[in-house]
């Protein structure tokens, strides 16, 4: 979140700057500038696609969110790119374009900051996991022998793993040390998985018996 309400305070600080300077007559860039810019953009990039990618490894927010820092980085310096090759390429008149890049860039950075903080703000007030993950909990766990069906699953996030809760239905006649073991087995199952589940609880129920068509029952 404080990597999101940064990347805002960057985005406005940017657009203010560049509103006052298309207020003020200036000279058109210098053409080494362009150097510099391909050289930050080339290097942003590479540490947004490395960072991202340990983010996506780790399931870690706060690592992903650093990540789009260096993306937003990396957008500002190429509207700038632009915006000083449109105005050295178009000469008198154009000597403006860099800081309409400026604006153009503030809009992705913001954006980019609002796509950080509401994934934060979902990890802080414990939004349940996204339903293909939650998907794949109920099919790991239905798949342990002896459930017949997984009721209700309910996933939140803390730090780098998952809480999992598992409603999991079984054979009403079996024994309680065997539903007992069936729940472990479970639980077992899902944290030796590629899932980043950490703990799970498991309530074990009785399967509601379905009767055949014409049963009068």
């Amino acid at each position: 979140m404080v990597v999101a309400l940064a990347l805002f305070a960057a985005a406005a600080l940017i657009a203010v700057q560049s509103i006052r300077e298309l207020h003020v007559p200036h000279h058109a860039p210098a053409w080494f500038t362009l150097l510099v810019l391909a050289l930050v953009v080339a290097i942003k990039e590479t540490l947004f696609r490395f960072v991202s990618r340990v983010g996506l490894q780790l399931s870690s927010t706060a690592v992903q969110g650093d990540a789009w820092h260096h993306r937003a980085d990396a957008i500002t310096s190429a509207a700038a790119f632009i915006g000083i090759s449109i105005a050295l390429i178009g000469g008198k008149g154009y000597e403006r374009a860099d800081y309409w890049a400026a604006l153009f860039a503030c809009a992705v950075i913001l954006f980019n900051g609002y796509r950080i903080f509401r994934a934060a703000l979902n990890d802080i007030m414990d939004a349940a996991a996204p339903d293909p993950l939650q998907k794949e909990i109920r099919t790991i766990s239905a798949s342990v022998p002896g459930v017949v069906r997984i009721e209700k699953c309910r996933t939140r996030k803390s730090g780098l793993g998952l809480l999992v809760e598992l409603h999991v239905e079984v054979d009403g006649d079996l024994t309680v040390r065997r539903g007992h073991e069936i729940a472990h087995e479970v639980s077992d199952r899902l944290k030796s998985s590629a899932l980043p589940v950490q703990f799970v609880m498991v309530h074990v129920e009785p399967a509601m018996q379905v009767l055949p068509p014409n049963d009068p029952h």
